[in-house]
């Protein structure tokens, strides 16, 4: 399996859903830079499951256990690992997976590829599960960018068609990120954010699930980082986003909305402002020809259905070699969506703070 990702820094995931634990471990992070483990805490919590009803009600408190790489607090040069203790797992629940696969769900090409040596429990290494460890290394990329006057936030952009207020895409702030960072359901209007919470608890009801959008800025970062052709700040970021099991797409600033557009409209006009070059709009999502423009760099993720729900849907049984029912047991997130935008920022935390090790204008 590839669970490794970065060219400056290296990162490697490692665990399943049940297994003991999970974890990752980062090489490459620069010696002498403090971590704040309870505001990494905190930032943890946001993914954690079981804190609501709107998320599935396994109880994990994701706090991880930093087993090397601080001294005292501080970044001491050797790799950081991390684990995270599973202790809630039922794995009783996902007998039945083990012959039928879930539709939606990653157990069919598991099996065709693995040939049923996967851990099949829970969804194994392809669960959502996997995603508290790419928090870890988010929460700590996050704290590094924040020396650096950069800031990483998001917010849920739709659920179940139910669209937010968007980010001001020239003029997004710190205060913006801030406050969706400390809301437990992070949107940017609070009407719009109470219809999409009735809309997860109907969907509960029926035994179904629904999906959403979460859009995620960056602002702060320096024009110049990143690079053209295969190693561009959409690429990398892009790679590192689809590490989130449940991501099925993603846009850059105005994405496919400014490809039914003519050139004339979404071309961004350059002007001379603040001491400096910028563009009076940011159709181009802070990123022309793979490098940060030195505007906010704005991107939006599209988090489909979880698959795992308990409406009766048609499956084959591998044993039997015949069509078959299949009705999802176990805890299950009616919609990952809320809990998906820590992952979300985590990922594009991880991407940019590669990407700025390599740009040569890291301070």
């Amino acid at each position: 399996m590839s669970s490794t990702f970065g060219k400056n820094i290296h990162i490697s995931i490692f665990g399943q859903s049940h297994s003991d634990s999970i974890g990752v471990v980062i090489d490459g992070l620069p010696a002498g830079h403090r971590i704040d483990l309870e505001k990494l805490g905190q930032f943890m919590s946001r993914r954690a499951p079981g804190r609501d009803e709107f998320s599935t009600q396994r109880s994990e408190s994701d706090m991880p256990e930093i087993l090397s790489g601080l001294k005292a607090g501080i970044l001491c040069g050797a790799p950081l690992a991390a684990v995270i203790k599973n202790t809630d797992a039922r794995p009783g629940d996902y007998s039945e997976v083990a012959d039928k696969p879930r539709p939606g769900h990653a157990d069919f090409t598991a099996q065709m590829k693995y040939h049923g040596a996967q851990d099949f429990s829970g969804g194994g290494h392809f669960s959502g599960r996997i995603t508290a460890p790419l928090c870890i290394a988010g929460g700590i990329m996050l704290q590094l960018l924040e020396e650096e006057g950069i800031r990483v936030g998001a917010h849920i952009s739709e659920i179940a068609g139910v669209q937010d207020i968007p980010f001001d895409p020239v003029s997004v702030s710190e205060e913006d990120i801030l406050r969706v960072r400390k809301s437990a359901f992070p949107v940017n209007d609070i009407e719009a954010g109470e219809i999409m919470k009735s809309a997860i608890s109907a969907a509960k009801i029926a035994g179904d699930s629904v999906g959403g959008i979460v859009e995620c800025a960056a602002i702060g970062l320096p024009a110049g980082v990143g690079s053209p052709m295969f190693e561009g700040m959409e690429n990398m970021i892009a790679c590192a986003l689809f590490a989130v099991p449940a991501v099925k797409g993603v846009e850059f600033g105005s994405g496919f909305a400014g490809s039914r557009s003519m050139g004339s409209v979404n071309n961004d006009p350059f002007t001379y402002a603040e001491g400096r070059i910028m563009t009076l709009t940011n159709n181009h999502g802070g990123i022309l020809g793979g490098i940060s423009s030195g505007m906010p760099l704005i991107f939006r993720a599209a988090i489909k259905p979880t698959p795992s729900i308990s409406i009766e849907q048609d499956t084959v049984s591998y044993s039997k070699k015949e069509n078959a029912k299949i009705s999802t047991k176990g805890r299950h997130d009616p919609c990952i969506v809320p809990r998906a935008v820590p992952c979300v920022v985590s990922a594009a935390a991880i991407a940019i703070y590669d990407a700025l090790l390599g740009s040569g204008i890291y301070r």
